[in-house]
């Protein structure tokens, strides 16, 4: 197969969308372009067709049903709805939040906030794999405790965190329990159930659907979970999330949801194998490069590489035909060294030499071994161009 460049490697932050996933979604925007709460017309009774239809899907891949699924723009503003809605409903009841330092700037902006109104956030450490103790969890806990909030996945280091424990405990206390799921979903298997959740949120754009459209599961069973709107007007999504839906959107999010519970598991063994083959390579010509996160339990597509004496802004400059990052894409604007490296011990100097690799359904063996070769001649060249002055001044 013949390689195309640039490669792109930086699947954490957002996948291309599956051409199946477009093909879906086209009808929607000029043939039965409906409002889905239009309900006294055929172009409206489609358009809500379309939207249950997607809803279905969307809640097979979790294990829920589909009364569990609200959709929003995206796993921000699930993540937002969560925490903020359930403080809100909950705030008369408790006031304290437990949740974990590598968690995504949207749990942990979202935790601020409610800080300053008058919560009380508890941020646990974890350990060198990025891991949270579910004791820790337990510990924490005291009677005014109303929402414990833990990643199902790292968006960096790819770390997977047993759930299921952590729930149980949760489910002990009363207290209700979320995660942000969302770069787990579509990528390794997820059962709500299974891991006691009480909320989970997540997005269709890192799983090969389109941006702008997410997901707020909410467990149905009783009892009833209270939770707030935090947005007016209309009372769509049952009253917990007003304006118009992105039926488009959804329908693509529905066709992903579907691929993915049908594809993912040959697809996490294939994505493993090159994410295998791009470590040892790199490692085996390098020698002295680390892999951050958990070697066993973690996302397959995920590879996190620190490389002493060469800045990765440096790297990723060195091989611009490669786009890679250096973590979270969401925070990138604030250039600030990764959270989620120092809280599992890294050094200063480590997390500014750290770059995050992200495999996908279209990533190819041709892409893996370009990478290889361009990442150790490019760290070498750094390393040669860095020691020079040394060497000429001797």
């Amino acid at each position: 197969m013949a390689l195309s460049l640039p490669v792109y490697l930086d699947n954490h932050s957002t996948t291309r969308v599956d051409p199946r996933v477009v093909e879906t979604m086209l009808p929607y925007f000029n043939e039965n372009f409906g409002n889905a709460a239009s309900k006294h017309h055929e172009f409206g009774w489609r358009a809500d067709a379309a939207v249950g239809h997607a809803r279905a899907a969307v809640a097979r891949l979790i294990g829920a049903d589909s009364g569990e699924i609200f959709f929003t723009s995206g796993a921000t503003e699930s993540i937002n709805l969560a925490l903020k809605g359930v403080a809100e409903g909950l705030g008369s009841s408790g006031d304290q939040i437990i949740t974990a330092a590598t968690e995504h700037e949207a749990v942990l902006d979202s935790c601020r906030t409610l800080e300053r109104a008058g919560f009380t956030i508890t941020v646990l450490p974890v350990d060198a794999a990025g891991r949270v103790d579910p004791d820790d969890v337990k510990r924490s806990m005291t009677p005014r405790t109303i929402l414990v909030t833990i990643m199902m996945a790292n968006n960096e280091i790819g770390t997977i965190t047993s759930m299921a424990e952590i729930g149980a405990h949760c489910r002990e206390a009363g207290v209700l329990f979320h995660s942000d799921a969302t770069q787990a979903v579509g990528k390794v298997p997820v059962s709500v159930a299974d891991a006691n959740l009480d909320l989970m949120s997540f997005s269709a754009h890192k799983m090969y659907g389109p941006k702008g459209v997410g997901a707020l599961f909410v467990r149905s069973t009783h009892p009833k979970i209270r939770i707030t709107s935090q947005m007016d007007g209309g009372g769509h999504e049952r009253g917990l999330r007003s304006g118009t839906l992105n039926v488009p959107g959804i329908a693509g999010f529905g066709m992903a949801a579907e691929l993915a519970r049908q594809e993912m598991a040959g697809e996490s063994i294939r994505l493993a194998s090159l994410r295998d083959v791009l470590e040892e390579g790199i490692v085996s010509q390098l020698g002295d490069v680390t892999v951050n996160g958990d070697r066993k339990s973690r996302l397959p597509h995920n590879a996190n590489m620190t490389f002493p004496g060469v800045k990765a802004d440096r790297l990723i400059i060195g091989m611009k035909d490669i786009a890679v990052s250096t973590g979270s894409a969401c925070s990138s604007a604030a250039q600030e060294p990764s959270h989620v490296l120092r809280a599992i011990g890294r050094t200063g100097e480590e997390v500014l030499s750290s770059v995050r690799f992200g495999l996908g359904r279209f990533t190819t063996a041709e892409e893996i071994q370009f990478t290889i070769n361009r990442v150790v001649q490019t760290v070498q060249t750094v390393r040669a161009r860095t020691l020079q002055p040394a060497h000429l001044s001797t």
